[in-house]
């Protein structure tokens, strides 16, 4: 057994000086580096999103309108330990002819965006770093790759939201049925992830009844249809179809998987129509630092033979209440408490997943 809880840190020994893990309260071997509280930091954000270009502008808070800046101001800091101080020059150079790719929904785009623009902090000619098509970053283009010049360093993102593949509708389908999610068969465009030093991946968000069911698209294995096949069952059967692929096609000599967590969110009302935001952390994680989502994906890993390390977001992002896109998007009108402003709660996602790649010799 291959499992590997990024929470559980091993003692990291310094590949490059500064990046060991300091471990103490009485532990010896490992650090639970999500189980902590946000500390107020004023040496945050690590970047401006309004000087990044590759930052959406719909998670860009501040530009839309967002007065107060306190939200950008906390660093998370596990209970045992501390995540390394993000040193962006030392960062680049471990990072040297390295193509990263990220695959899953919006969520996984916003860590994809966080990522570049830390990375950019530390790059004099800006204009050395560039969108391999010369693509604005938008929604609905499925495929976005920056690359960074100066370091032969490749930042991809592949957008997948269930990682399956879906399908049309079947012959002799019900009426109800107008297309359909092939669980035993990966995204037909998985063969281009694969040349990868590292991989991340998410899903879960768009394993809800208005996201299938509501919009007529029901599971399918193999030729059968599956009407009754519960979503929990179906989003598990789909990890294992993705734990298959990992397993057999993924160099795990060379390639570093991950596989990320549900994010939590912070709707208010029965209908997710309304978006409270708090102006500071929530003291308490009120419930949502559990997701049945987290928990399906935690149990799938576990039983992989190749070693591929979960980022377990979940418990730290309960308490952001304060950190939502909330009203000030690119679209006011529509609140969102799904999304994270950026700068945010995302790059702390991008310093665990840093301080663990700086970790490998």
């Amino acid at each position: 057994m291959a499992f590997a809880y990024l929470f559980l840190f091993p003692r990291f020994q310094p590949v490059i000086d500064g990046y060991e893990i300091p471990i103490s309260n009485g532990a010896v071997n490992e650090c639970n580096v999500f189980k902590g509280s946000w500390v107020q930091d004023e040496s945050y954000p690590l970047y401006n999103a309004s000087e990044c270009p590759f930052a959406e502008r719909g998670f860009n808070c501040l530009a839309n309108g967002r007065r107060d800046t306190g939200y950008t101001k906390w660093r998370w800091k596990p209970k045992n330990c501390d995540i390394p101080r993000f040193n962006v020059h030392q960062i680049l150079e471990k990072l040297r002819g390295n193509r990263i790719v990220f695959v899953g929904d919006s969520l996984s785009r916003t860590q994809w965006e966080s990522l570049i623009c830390m990375l950019m902090t530390g790059v004099e000619d800006k204009k050395s770093v560039y969108e391999v098509n010369g693509n604005q970053i938008t929604k609905q283009i499925r495929f976005l790759g920056v690359r960074f010049s100066s370091f032969d360093l490749r930042i991809d993102f592949y957008r997948s939201v269930f990682l399956v593949q879906p399908g049309p509708m079947p012959r002799r389908a019900p009426k109800r049925v107008k297309s359909t999610l092939r669980l035993d068969k990966l995204d037909d465009i998985s063969h281009e992830w694969i040349d990868s030093d590292v991989l991340i991946f998410n899903s879960g968000h768009w394993w809800t009844p208005s996201k299938l069911f509501e919009m007529g698209c029901y599971f399918q294995i193999g030729g059968s249809l599956k009407l009754g096949m519960p979503i929990t069952a179906g989003l598990k059967t789909a990890l294992n179809t993705w734990a298959s692929w990992a397993e057999t096609v993924i160099n795990a000599n060379r390639t570093s998987i991950f596989f990320r967590t549900f994010e939590s969110s912070h709707w208010s009302g029965r209908n997710r129509l309304s978006c409270k935001l708090t102006r500071r952390p929530s003291p308490k994680t009120g419930g949502k630092d559990r997701s049945p989502v987290s928990d399906i994906i935690l149990k799938v890993v576990k039983k992989m033979t190749t070693t591929v390390t979960v980022l377990h977001v979940t418990p730290m992002g309960a308490f952001r209440s304060d950190a939502h896109v909330g009203s000030w998007s690119d679209n006011p009108s529509v609140p969102d408490c799904s999304h994270w402003c950026l700068p945010g709660v995302p790059d702390t996602w991008n310093e665990i997943l840093l301080s663990y790649l700086l970790s490998k010799k």
